[in-house]
């Protein structure tokens, strides 16, 4: 049973040709090694995506006094479009064929901590670039480096409004330029203290002076403006940080302390031990995980290790609901169906997969605020939810070429966790994609 739950519920499901691990030290073994997936199933970083966002600038501003640019234009737009789906199908990709699965769903897991919406501007199809270099790098390291990358990134800074924020004493802001709290706020409520921690609307308005000035070029790559920047010493949690000459230093020293807080430590381990382990994890759970965070500085594997460490871990119940990114994720995997993503047009991902996982209720790099996506059962049990996973697995069972005996399949999907209904209901089926369908719609699959 172990290796079925190191494969489902820390990993991106079982699969008919790669053995699950054997375990917590797998697990981790795995993703103290290199990353693979990011080789073999590589995407671009923000800057060739900020590259792309220029071009079309370009062309745009061009087709005002040269109306043959207009083909070169609609063909530089359609690639950033483009680009959406190839993000989709490239993750899909690398959760179907990985042996190192938990590598993925923690990417997914601190994509959604440090969440950023897709939308318009420099946040229009490029966030995938974002995740490749503020988050992959950083899951298996220490939270606090993590946490300096996600926030100081250019699309943190553009989604919660920084790039724009000048502190009131500022030259910038003596001119009229306005101070935004966004960034600050969610970086105490979210990111780090968490919701009720013990931190004041000084604290806030102090950690957003001591911001200004990190902002981006007129290309999208980080940059940081003195003349925006509020000068003087700002008293955060009652240390001083800063001086006359601000620098992004100043914000490196908070944020590595916010990241040693007691209080952080609580919130992002409890956080961590509902994503994979419960809604309502053990507090001795959280607890031996906020020692070892205390311990280790934030070391991310010596947390992931305590909570992987507790008997809670490899309950046999099945509490957790997937999530559609994961549920789609691991039809795949099971059904070994990546090869068809790899070659399948946008329009074709958009179909089999991105509208189906918004109707599902998730779609791909929109959550729906800073906060993430939501972590209960019952934001994903919901009639529409339900019915458009049906749906789709019904679908996607008759991809596989050729379609396997459900019977098989029924232990290649769920292992010792299938129940006798659904045996019952694979073996009983009319046909083979009817039955590979039932396993894929089966409760069992629909958690982890």
């Amino acid at each position: 049973m172990i290796p079925t739950l190191a494969a489902i519920r820390f990993g991106t499901g079982l699969a008919p040709d790669i053995a699950p691990p054997a375990g917590a030290d797998d697990l981790l073994q795995a993703l103290s090694g290199p990353d693979q997936m990011a080789l073999i199933v590589p995407l671009p970083g923000w800057a060739p995506r900020m590259a792309d966002l220029q071009e079309i600038a370009r062309l745009r501003r061009a087709l005002r006094d040269d109306r043959s640019l207009m083909d070169e234009f609609d063909t530089a737009r359609q690639g950033m479009n483009r680009a959406y789906y190839r993000d989709l199908a490239a993750t899909l990709q690398r959760a179907a064929i990985t042996r190192d699965g938990f590598r993925e769903r923690l990417v997914w897991f601190w994509t959604g901590h440090f969440a950023i919406t897709e939308g318009a501007g420099f946040l229009r199809r490029t966030v995938g670039g974002y995740v490749e270099e503020a988050i992959r790098p950083h899951v298996g390291g220490t939270f606090a480096s993590m946490l300096r990358s996600a926030v100081k990134h250019p699309a943190m800074l553009n989604f919660l409004d920084q790039v724009r924020s000048a502190g009131p004493g500022s030259p910038r802001g003596r001119r009229g330029g306005g101070m935004n709290e966004n960034l600050a706020r969610e970086v105490l409520e979210l990111h780090t203290l968490g919701a009720g921690a013990k931190y004041t609307q000084t604290d806030v308005r102090q950690l957003a002076e001591l911001m200004t000035g990190l902002t981006q070029d007129r290309v999208g790559a980080f940059k940081f403006q003195p003349n925006m920047a509020e000068p003087g010493a700002e008293t955060v949690l009652g240390r001083s940080y800063g001086g006359d000459d601000p620098s992004p230093r100043d914000v490196d020293a908070v944020l590595d302390d916010l990241a040693a807080h007691p209080a952080t430590a609580r919130h992002v381990s409890r956080k961590l031990a509902r994503h994979f382990v419960s809604d309502a994890p053990p507090p001795e759970m959280v607890r031996a995980m906020t020692e070892v965070w205390a311990r280790s500085d934030g070391d991310l594997i010596a947390v992931y290790a305590a909570m992987l460490d507790h008997p809670a871990a490899w309950a046999a119940d099945l509490s957790k609901v997937r999530q559609p990114l994961d549920f789609v994720a691991a039809a795949i995997r099971a059904t070994g169906t990546a090869t068809l993503l790899g070659a399948a047009a946008p329009a074709d991902i958009r179909r089999r997969v991105a509208d189906p996982m918004a109707r599902m209720g998730q779609p791909f790099l929109r959550p729906p605020s800073p906060d993430g996506w939501r972590e209960d059962a019952r934001a994903w049990v919901t009639p529409q939810g339900l019915a458009s996973r049906l749906d789709w697995a019904m679908d996607a069972a008759r991809l596989p070429d050729p379609i396997p005996d459900p019977r098989a399949f029924v232990d290649t999907a769920l292992g010792p966790l299938a129940g006798s209904r659904t045996r019952f209901a694979a073996q009983a089926a009319e046909d083979r994609a009817a039955g590979v369908g039932l396993v894929l719609a089966a409760p069992e699959f629909q958690r982890r």
